[in-house]
């Protein structure tokens, strides 16, 4: 049975910077769980101040543990197309549990979730597709497959770009020409990474160079077509379809990360939008519908590498899950039933553009970077098309931002290296909430310049 529908939702957004219960949880927390959190960006500390405690999601909404309703625009992270919450997934999932959690064996509705994406995504169509719990484990499992199907050892990765957390993927960010892998983490052997290349974002010529130096020896190269962990920045016309044809004529693989992007700048993926179409394809997030999922898949001869048909080993306890596919097939099947990315594209322009106006009636530099229903306000002047240029940015600047808007009821992503996320439950009334508070954060924003 469907849960009632909150009604918090309709309350206006309030100041949603950690009141007592929420300090008093997070204090609780860091003696308990490492830094208090169980990701790192949650604790707040590139932007100052004690994380708010989320109690409950519906829509466009949150509602902390102090009682207050905020805007949000971090979405879980992304996969919150549909808005928190949204009845038909609730509804599918809650059927689902009533059958059992979790089988660790073979469930009808993986077959049917299987076939919707190789129906609906391009580069499934005609291949193989598996399905795994996260987007970490959709990305390593895609780059092992590669390192299994070609033979060779070396992958190539961009400067600043996110793949999750497997130690070949956590490569110090460099600059300029393509450099060796160095550790970005502790932990992290450097013999682990030594065939890890970095590139600059949007340079597809870095990447020929690399290709240049190591015949014969690149695997795959593994890309957001939309980068969104140095916050958003687009492709430059051609880039992807420059690394298209770099791939083909080198005999490397082109993987696209659409962990963040698949389903939320296009149906399809933004390989869809684009009209490139990669050997493989990792997916998460929105697939899931907000439960942990995640799936990788392309060619059919690449496939059928993985371990029964192949040596390439790859296994998970929880890979297909009941609920997570329930969750996916109601989330997926609204989205093609209802079609609503124009709505996601007129939303997020007026909500860039009328920040970015607001921004430069205030004289505070910023240039705002958005796709479909992903943005990124760069409090920087200048364009964004890279790692380089997003670290330009005042850090400064987007803290006390990020504060202001808080305390006026929006909830953004605690980095400027993150990107933020709209739904379809974002109606013209929070749009122009988070604009009129987004007029007197800037105007605070300027008063400290």
């Amino acid at each position: 049975m469907t849960p009632e529908t909150p009604k918090f939702w309709t309350l206006p957004p309030g100041d949603g910077r950690a009141g007592p219960r929420s300090r008093a949880l997070f204090t609780a927390a860091q003696s308990l769980i490492p830094g208090g959190v169980n990701s790192p960006v949650r604790a707040f500390r590139s932007v100052g101040g004690d994380p708010p405690y989320i109690r409950a999601a519906h829509g466009a909404h949150l509602l902390t543990e102090d009682g207050v309703t905020l805007i949000d625009y971090v979405g879980s992270w992304g996969p919150a197309i549909l808005g928190h919450a949204h009845p038909a997934v609730i509804e599918a999932v809650t059927r689902a549990a009533q059958d059992g959690l979790s089988f660790g064996a073979c469930a009808a509705g993986e077959v049917e979730f299987a076939e919707l994406l190789c129906r609906v995504v391009p580069a499934l169509r005609g291949g193989l597709v598996r399905l795994v719990s996260s987007g970490t484990e959709a990305t390593m499992s895609a780059l092992r497959l590669a390192r299994g199907f070609t033979g060779r050892t070396k992958i190539v990765k961009a400067d600043g770009g996110y793949h999750g957390h497997a130690d070949m993927l956590l490569v110090a960010a460099g600059s300029g020409a393509a450099t060796l892998g160095i550790p970005g983490s502790g932990g992290v052997p450097e013999a682990t990474v030594h065939d890890t290349l970095t590139v600059p974002f949007n340079d597809a010529e870095a990447f020929a160079r690399v290709l240049a130096e190591n015949p014969g020896q690149v695997a795959a190269i593994i890309i957001e077509p939309v980068a969104g962990n140095m916050g958003c920045v687009p492709p430059q016309p051609g880039y992807l379809q420059r690394l298209r044809e770099l791939c083909s004529e080198h005999g490397t693989l082109l993987i696209l990360d659409e962990v963040m992007t698949g389903f939320r700048v296009a149906f399809g993926g933004a390989h869809a939008r684009y009209g490139v179409t990669p050997d493989l394809v990792c997916l998460g997030k929105i697939v899931g519908g907000g439960m942990p999922c995640g799936a990788y898949g392309g060619r059919r001869d690449i496939m059928q590498q993985i371990a029964p048909l192949g040596p390439v080993y790859q296994a998970g306890t929880l890979s297909g899950n009941p609920l997570a596919v329930a969750a996916g097939l109601a989330t997926l099947g609204l989205l093609e039933r209802e079609d609503p990315y124009a709505q996601l594209e007129a939303a997020s322009a007026a909500l860039v553009d009328g920040i970015a106006a607001r921004a430069a009636r205030h004289g505070v530099p910023m240039v705002g970077n958005r796709v479909g229903a992903m943005f990124t306000g760069f409090f920087r002047a200048g364009e964004v098309h890279n790692y380089d240029d997003a670290k330009g940015s005042d850090l400064a600047a987007f803290g006390r931002f990020h504060g202001e808007m808080l305390a006026r009821g929006v909830y953004l992503a605690p980095s400027q290296f993150e990107a933020a996320f709209l739904s379809t439950a974002h109606d013209a009334g929070v749009i122009e909430h988070t604009l009129q508070a987004a007029d007197e954060a800037l105007a605070i924003v300027a008063r400290h310049a």
